[in-house]
């Protein structure tokens, strides 16, 4: 009656091994590590253990260990003062030619990492980083738009040869004044059949067309530009060299971004929500840039701007091509001089304009024009006001020696400008601009405090509970504790497994489960108890326990996994993370209750004839 075969402990026998294997690289614990990786295989030199010696000795710290795979190099720290220190020398050195990333990296033995056993992931509150909250600027996002249209809609025009008085977009629409009636209605037949996304009214006595975005068209805008953004953050975020990133959408307008083991929180914000391009632009010649500057007459064609050093400097206004057409960007040195680079890949219809424009203008200077917008907000009578400023400069001017087109490169800037300029490029331009409408930071140090008090806790409302349990049900309650560690322990390995990212919510799950677990035994035990009282035989009163229990055991389990996958459907974050630990806690209570707790209770209990069960 309480007998399994022989196959079916043993198959038990078998995920309790396999799942205290792939709990065990939890129990060595992490090192500060820091991830050395080529930006491009193609170019840049290479490192070797010598010279990272030497630049640790520099630093003043010792690294554990240093591990090198092709030309990447991983080198382990005991504390993140050691890893913070390091990663500074090691940008300065390597900034523009390798990827440095910081990493908490588990101590786990070669031959666990062979079977793909894998320490569980740390999240934020536990690893240390930064947590952003950005908010997404929607009237940026139409205003953009409109702008574009309004681009496309004067060549439209031009190539038709459709001649207009004036042409003026806002924020959800647009207007044009014709001369004559006959430009008009021609115009407004080819709109209308171009642009169907805008509603268009005419009105023949002002000789004016007039666009308006329909609700639905703004909707559709609003979400293209929420999921360009998370595209392009993310792109951001592994150029910066992130391990384990979180970015997902909040609301309607919000994006949510952690950056677990980030440091430089300044330089992580100053990446990730900058709105820049580039602009290539032929430098006028014949007007004297000083004279201008100085006078305020600006002649027509030509625009006037300034470079990094606040010289003044004339651009036709005719671009050339912009960072939309880029390919590829990529930071090193030039092979000539060694100074700092950009290389630049353009895409098939912009090397054609960028060959045709240099094979004209040889001899003549070109200049790079850096656009960047930013936005802050201010206080201005008592509320908040979103500032948003443009900054325009040049960086490069050089003189076009011989026709290019789809490859080249820019200089004139530093290390570390090349580098960053080299990220935004290559990770894409925002759709709209962001703002940081909430910070949080976690130091590492606040992060392993939070680990010891969630373990602390744990280990605390664990040590009740077994305590608790034998002095209720004797022998019973020591077979309910091993059930409890073999839960934890497939809990660990389950989450080890699926890589799933533990929180300190998360750690507050798994002292829930703790409790779910035992409250299954309880039942078992109670419902064997009352058997016993009714006069069942013993060997009888532990089969119907089991049995008789099982449904209520089932529903009540069941319904905590509803209220577990809404709030892993509905909530975000910690949220998430709690119902994770939960969900995965639910199946691991039923398999010990159900199995495990049995499995044992036959092996001690099944082949005796007692006369009362010690319960």
């Amino acid at each position: 009656m309480n007998r399994f075969p022989w196959w079916k402990n043993a198959l038990i026998a078998l995920v309790v091994v396999v799942g205290i294997v792939y709990a065990v690289p939890n129990i060595f614990g992490r090192d500060y590590a820091i991830l050395i990786d080529p930006i491009d295989e193609r170019q840049g030199r290479i490192i070797d253990a010598q010279q990272l010696q030497q630049w640790m000795e520099t630093a003043g710290v010792s690294p554990r260990t240093l591990s090198h795979e092709e030309r990447s190099w991983l080198l382990r720290f005991k504390k993140p003062e050691e890893q913070a220190l390091a990663a500074d020398i090691l940008r300065s050195e390597l900034s523009a030619e390798f990827q440095v990333t910081l990493q908490l990296v588990a101590r786990t033995p070669a031959f666990l990492r062979f079977i793909g056993a894998k320490a569980m992931v740390l999240g934020l509150d536990l690893r240390g980083g930064v947590h952003l909250l950005m908010e997404v600027d929607m009237d940026a996002a139409h205003e953009k738009f409109m702008e574009r249209t309004q681009r496309e809609i004067i060549e439209l025009l031009r190539q038709k040869r459709l001649h207009y008085t004036s042409i003026a977009s806002k924020r959800y629409g647009l207007r044009i004044d014709f001369r004559d009636k006959d430009a008009l209605l021609r115009a407004h037949a080819l709109l209308e059949d171009e642009f169907i996304q805008l509603k268009w009214d005419v009105d023949e006595s002002q000789l004016r067309l007039t666009a308006n975005l329909s609700a639905s068209e703004q909707a559709q805008i609003e979400k293209m530009a929420l999921e360009q953004n998370i595209i392009t953050l993310r792109n951001r975020i592994d150029e910066l060299g992130v391990a384990s990133p979180v970015v997902h959408r909040q609301g309607q307008n919000r994006i949510v971004v952690e950056l677990p083991g980030v440091q430089d929180v300044a330089r992580a914000k100053s990446i990730l929500g900058a709105v820049a391009t580039l602009e290539m632009h032929l430098v006028d010649m014949v007007n004297d840039p000083a004279v201008v500057a100085r006078t305020g007459r600006k002649p027509v064609g030509s625009r006037l701007y300034k470079t990094k050093e606040g010289m003044p400097v004339l651009l036709k206004r005719e671009v050339i091509v912009t960072g939309d057409q880029l390919v590829d960007a990529r930071s090193g040195f030039d092979s000539q001089n060694r100074n700092p680079a950009v290389f630049i890949t353009l895409d098939g219809q912009a090397a054609k304009r960028m060959g045709a424009t240099t094979r004209a203008n040889v001899g003549k200077p070109m200049a790079v024009l850096f656009i960047e917008t930013r936005s802050e907000w201010q206080e201005r009578d008592g509320e908040l006001e979103r500032i948003r400023t443009t900054s325009e400069k040049v960086i490069s001017v050089a003189t076009i020696q011989e026709a290019f087109s789809q490859r080249f490169q820019i200089t004139g800037l530093s290390t570390g400008e090349a580098h960053d300029l080299a990220l935004l490029l290559r990770a894409g331009s925002l759709a709209a601009p962001v703002d940081i409408v909430e910070e949080r930071t976690v130091g590492p140090s606040l992060g392993e405090r939070n680990i010891r008090t969630g373990l602390n806790a744990m280990m605390a409302g664990l040590a009740l509970v077994m305590i608790f349990m034998p002095l209720r049900y004797r022998r019973f309650g020591f077979i309910a504790d091993i059930a409890l560690v073999v839960n934890i322990i497939l809990l660990v390995a389950l989450m080890s497994l699926l890589q799933a990212t533990l929180t300190l919510p998360g750690i507050a799950g798994i002292v829930l489960t703790v409790g779910m677990a035992v409250d299954a035994n309880v039942l078992i035990f109670q419902r064997i108890r009352q058997e016993q009282f009714n006069g069942v035989s013993p060997q009888a009163s532990i089969n119907a326990g089991f049995d008789k229990a099982f449904s209520t055991i089932t529903d009540a389990n069941v319904t905590t996994l509803i209220a577990a996958v809404v709030l892993f459907g509905l909530g975000s974050g910690p949220v998430k993370g709690f119902a994770v630990t939960l969900t995965l806690g639910i199946m691991t209570s039923l398999f010990c209750a159900i199995l495990v707790t049995r499995a044992l209770v036959n092996l001690m209990f099944g082949h005796s004839r007692m006369k009362h069960v010690p319960i």
